[in-house]
């Protein structure tokens, strides 16, 4: 007997639940593998790196390597590195973001920013070194083979770059306390928010030794809608929760004077792009069943998380 609608998609949320937490870990344990030791010389430099990368996050990125791997098939340990080599961008990308000169902000992962906790100097040189390290870990993997690293390691480079993340966040420190069209501020979170979640699943379906080129087009259209989506669900979040659920502060955006799409469009229309973005991540996905379901999840959460 099939089982009710309503249980069945319960079902399947506990299920996804168990998927993330598992990746989650996974990343977690991976990273601590690459990552250099605390009794590795320089040590204060390698606990910084440690101290920054590890123990916190949503891991989405590496989620959506995972998730776009297995839709393309890949082996679990063929899409480990890229998943990680892209939490090492994120988490640098991070540190360098927190620091004065930029967003200036001294709470991170619930946790004092690395710049509160080392000083700006070191804060930058952890910066760099994540940085060299996440193309190091690609480089060096021996389960990839030629072909799928040069591919990943001129995805990241691209998403890392001025064309990608370091641009749009170049776009921001310029744009402070200039009101922005939304077609200003969307160009803007292409490159800063979008181009590395767009990197995560491509390298996750390019960690599949012959992955079907549709499917690597769908995971490429559903990710830029989904990267898109993160952001305009980022700002509706930094308006109606609170610090200890963000886990960094709440309310700084509109505190300095930055526009969001919350400030351009109002709340409720906020959401309404924010659902429109997902409807349309779901419909790069549209002509797959159930092998596509891990990252429908990863719309779903994405879009209606609260933190």
């Amino acid at each position: 007997m099939n089982k009710p609608m309503p249980e069945l998609m319960q079902e399947q949320a506990e299920q996804f639940h168990v998927w993330v937490n598992k990746m989650q870990t996974q990343t977690e344990f991976v990273l601590d593998q690459h990552l250099p030791g605390e009794n590795v010389v320089p040590m204060r430099l390698h606990e910084a790196m440690r101290y920054s990368v590890l123990g916190g996050g949503k891991r989405v990125r590496a989620l959506l390597a995972y998730a776009a791997g297995e839709f393309c098939n890949a082996r679990l340990e063929k899409t480990d590195i890229p998943a990680a080599a892209v939490e090492l961008i994120h988490a640098f990308s991070l540190v360098h973001d927190d620091m004065p000169c930029m967003d200036d902000d001294d709470l991170r992962r619930g946790k004092p920013s690395t710049h509160k906790q080392y000083g700006d100097a070191l804060a930058l040189l952890v910066g760099d070194a994540l940085q060299s390290l996440a193309f190091q870990i690609i480089s060096q993997e021996e389960s990839l083979k030629s072909g799928q690293k040069i591919k990943m390691l001129h995805v990241l480079a691209l998403a890392s770059g001025s064309r990608g993340m370091a641009g749009g966040q170049a776009i921001d420190l310029e744009s402070m306390g200039i009101p922005l069209s939304q077609e200003e501020l969307e160009q803007m979170h292409i490159h800063k928010t979008g181009a590395l979640i767009r990197a995560a699943a491509l390298m996750g379906a390019y960690s599949a030794d012959n992955p079907n080129q549709d499917k690597v087009k769908a995971v490429d259209h559903f990710a830029k809608a989904i990267g898109l989506a993160f952001q305009v669900v980022d700002d509706i979040l930094d308006t109606e929760s609170d610090t200890a659920t963000l886990g960094k502060t709440a309310g700084k955006d509109a505190k300095n004077n930055k526009s969001t799409y919350v400030t351009i469009l109002g709340l409720h229309a906020a959401k309404e792009l924010a659902n429109e973005l997902h409807a349309n991540a779901m419909a790069a996905l549209s002509f797959y069943g159930r092998e596509a379901d891990l990252l429908r999840h990863l719309a779903n959460f994405i879009t209606h998380r609260s933190f």
